[in-house]
């Protein structure tokens, strides 16, 4: 799963589309004034041209491109920590399988599980994992030895980086839950927002210093108790660490062979998981999707017909190859069209089981969307699994995106600093910091992360697949990245923030535009781009 941080073409078109490509490289000028809450809220609809707001041009596609049109529902699997299907906002797109009777303790459609009525849980009762580097230094016959040298290398290293952050995470809990206190008492409420400090005009020092602490954790886009929750479970991992009990065998529980994919009996269809807080990042990844549009509850979805196929497989810790590789094809088998992936590793010990999984739905037509990561890193040179290129050179598929992550604010900062990045293995970028949506226990929240970029980009995939349904899901990939908004200027990334070419970062040098990429499929559908290569 990817984490929250805490640190700190060729397009051969008519005359017409030519003409709107060169528009795109038009300069753009950034919005002056902050955004307003509601505005923060559904920025990723937003447009560029009219709003000066990076986001995906959504709001405009409705009100001009899509009024009075006919859809056809989309199934989007969502391949995630589990999904509060429960939640208000949430439950009119549940996917069902009319194939399965509730409760019978029956296979009834005959596809290995039991009961699956709205997806499967890979995980059983499973929250936490091992990440890959420690499974990989518990058992060296995982892979080859030069693999084995650089997974105990990141161990080890690990575990001296746990002693001093689990020293940085105390101090951080003690002090942000200090703060809290002092800035409850001083504006007399117990949930704020930045908004809310900016009016404290105290000039005691020991407000001074809270208002600027929780200030500045609330830049991450958490409320103060999920972040104080977030803070706890970094200790948690950080002590566990240290303490030299760094590999526990969870896999025991679930009852599973892990390095054998023909053992697939295992799991329940308990897609929201043993815990519905644990649901936490898959809930509100299906909510950038498909939370109902225009309900007066929370947020908007990206697409408004579409149905939610649950696969519970990312825990917190390192998915497993296996968990992904059937995930992938039990949500094809049952008809999702799009599958959003947000998560990712740096090894994968059974990376061709993903590699197979992810070639059967380029087979089945079905169009993977995936996080690019939130480690500043360049994906050409760093591993990032899964992937759609073993040699981070050549694309053994044609189906999948990979997303990086955008700011609110058009300029040099535009990129998240957390966004990984690549100019041959990053697709295209969307919005992905403070993302509002759907959370557990029929909540909402602002979160961010490629984790958020991805399943707004799955849900433009979807938007095109439900109206113009004859599109492949190579044709959707790229008329995404052709159709994208265009950024020419230098730009902060990386690991280093230094500035670099925005269209370097990534294969289409744009960001994701709902508007155009719908006008796109329509001269497309309609044979008027012959071709499109990206």
């Amino acid at each position: 799963m990817q984490k929250i941080k805490l640190s700190g073409f060729v397009l051969f078109a008519s005359l017409s589309l030519l003409c709107a490509t060169q528009a795109n490289a038009q300069s753009y000028t950034a919005k002056k004034a902050q955004l307003t809450e509601n505005e923060l809220k559904r920025w990723s609809h937003l447009d560029m041209e009219k709003d000066s707001v990076p986001g995906m041009s959504v709001d405009r596609a409705y009100a001009e491109l899509l009024k009075g049109k006919k859809s056809n529902p989309v199934i989007v699997g969502i391949i995630d920590s589990g999904v509060d299907i429960e939640h208000p906002d949430l439950q009119s797109v549940v996917w069902t399988n009319k194939k399965e009777i509730a409760g019978n303790g029956i296979d009834d459609d005959k596809n290995g599980y039991i009961d699956d009525i709205h997806g499967w849980n890979f995980l059983g009762n499973i929250t936490k994992e091992n990440y890959e580097y420690a499974r990989i230094a518990n058992d060296k016959n995982l892979v080859d030895d030069a693999t084995y040298q650089k997974a105990k290398k990141q161990y080890d290293s690990k575990f001296q980086e746990s002693l001093a952050m689990k020293t940085q995470m105390e101090k951080a809990l003690e002090g942000t839950t200090k703060a809290d206190a002092l800035l409850q008492k001083e504006l007399k409420k117990e949930i704020y927002t930045v908004e809310d400090l900016e009016t404290i005009t105290s000039t005691d020092k020991d407000v001074v210093r809270a208002k600027m602490v929780m200030t500045q954790m609330l830049g991450y886009g958490l409320p103060v108790a999920e972040l104080l929750k977030e803070i706890k479970k970094q200790l948690d991992e950080a002590s566990t660490i240290a303490s030299g009990a760094g590999f526990v065998d969870y896999r025991k529980t679930l009852g599973d062979n892990p390095n054998d994919l023909k053992d697939t009996k295992y799991g329940d269809n308990n897609v929201i998981g043993p815990d519905k807080d644990e649901a936490l990042h898959g809930t509100h990844v299906a909510g950038i999707v498909a939370q109902s549009r225009n309900n007066g509850m929370g947020g908007d979805g990206i697409a408004d017909n579409v149905q939610i196929l649950t696969c519970r497989a990312v825990p917190d810790g390192d998915e497993y190859d296996k968990d992904i590789a059937l995930a992938i094809r039990y949500a094809v088998d049952n008809g999702a069209k799009v599958i959003n992936a947000s998560f990712g590793k740096s090894f994968s010990p059974h990376k061709q089981w993903v590699y197979d999984a992810i070639k059967y739905a380029e087979k089945k037509d079905v169009l993977i969307v995936h996080a690019a990561g939130n480690d500043a890193k360049d994906i050409d040179v760093e591993d990032n699994f899964p992937n759609d290129s073993d040699d981070k050179k050549t694309e053994f598929a044609a189906n999948v995106l990979t997303i990086g992550a955008l700011n609110p604010a058009y300029g040099e900062n535009i990129v998240a600093d957390f966004s990984n990045y690549g100019q041959l293995n990053v697709d295209v970028f969307a919005p992905g910091v403070q993302i509002y949506a759907t959370t557990p226990k029929e909540s909402y929240q602002f979160l961010q992360g490629t984790s958020m970029a991805s399943p707004n980009v799955a849900g433009v995939a979807a938007l095109i697949r439900s109206y113009y349904p004859k599109l492949s899901a190579k044709q959707v990939k790229q008329i995404i990245m052709a159709s994208g908004t265009q950024v020419d200027q230098k730009v902060l990334a990386g690991e280093d923030g230094s500035p670099k070419e925005y269209k370097t970062l990534s294969v289409s040098g744009k960001f994701v535009n709902a508007y155009k990429a719908l006008q796109m499929a329509e001269q497309v559908s309609k044979g008027k781009i012959k071709e499109i290569k990206g």
